[in-house]
């Protein structure tokens, strides 16, 4: 289990959010069997969707973001609500690359590719906020900082780092999100950028002290600053059963009718945790059944399939 911690400076100009997430992300791994360079890629952006899930005020409020690459990973997704529980995904979840040879690190750039950055906000409003930016390095990090300038203009520093063992397990992971207020002095400014100097690698510091404590001492030193909130982060697929029949009956009775015709079943896998559902001629009879009467309800018609 990882976990987070939210904190401001007392002036109320700096909000910090700092995570641990080696467990979160070594689940990830397991259940999709990811590759070193995928480990890598979907456990930055778990992290820092699992910190702005965590900025939402009511437990049903979610936030998901995707990464659209030309890479060879395919498109890379992340949701959380703000229960404490994130999930994910990659399309190709074996792709890899060589450790890059300009700087010795996982080439999660090259994996990602250029593309778009998309992020959903659900608020429990008629419809959610939805938010697009272009891919400006595939790190990551540097992507989500240009997000939180162009869409809300809100100058940030994040910084999200995955450690892969030989054995390719997580052996750390983590990362942080500094946003600075408008009412923020050049002073404080120069204090942090001098203190964001001091990380060369985001994951030396976690695997060295495995603490977000630790990260929010050394990102904010020479500033007065108090912890606001600390919790708990999971990775927890909440698919079932009920949910995926739910999902076949919204495709409707003409969709279902022919899945009966052809196959006499249908076989669904879950995105997130690769659960899979089997369902048989007679479930998708009563399946069926269930769709013709919304539909009938709906649209207040005879139905025709």
């Amino acid at each position: 289990m990882g976990y987070i911690l939210r904190g401001i400076d007392e002036t109320e100009t700096i909000k910090i959010s700092a995570a641990i997430t080696t467990d979160v992300v070594e689940e990830a791994r397991r259940l999709h069997n990811l590759s070193k360079t995928t480990s890598a890629a979907l456990g930055r952006l778990l992290t820092a969707t699992a910190i702005m899930g965590s900025w939402q005020k009511n437990e049903r409020d979610s936030i998901t973001v995707s990464l659209d690459g030309n890479g060879p990973a395919g498109k890379i997704v992340a949701t959380c609500k703000n229960d404490g529980y994130v999930k994910g995904y990659v399309t190709n979840p074996s792709a890899d690359l060589p450790i890059r040879e300009s700087d010795g690190k996982i080439d999660v750039s090259g994996v990602v590719g250029q593309g778009n950055l998309t992020l959903v906000m659900d608020i429990g409003m008629k419809k959610p906020y939805t938010g697009t930016v272009g891919l400006v390095s595939g790190e990551i990090g540097d992507d989500l900082a240009a997000y939180f300038l162009q869409s809300d203009q809100v100058p940030s520093a994040v910084g999200l780092g995955v450690l892969v063992d030989t054995d390719l397990s997580i052996k750390a992971a983590g990362g942080f999100i500094i946003q600075l207020m408008p009412d923020a002095t050049e002073e404080e400014i120069e204090k942090l950028e001098k203190n964001l100097a001091k990380i060369k690698s985001v994951t030396h510091v976690i695997d060295e002290y495995h603490s977000a404590e630790k990260l929010v001492e050394i990102l904010m030193e020479g500033m007065n600053y108090k912890i606001l909130e600390k919790r708990d982060i999971t990775y927890k697929c909440d698919c079932s059963r009920e949910k995926v029949k739910d999902a076949i009956v919204s495709i409707g009775p003409k969709e279902i009718k022919e899945m009966l015709e052809e196959d006499k079943k249908a076989d669904v896998e879950c995105y997130f945790c690769d659960e899979k559902y089997h369902f048989d001629e007679e479930d998708l009879q009563e399946i069926l059944k269930e769709a013709k009467e919304i539909n009938l309800k709906k649209y207040n018609v005879e139905d025709n399939f």
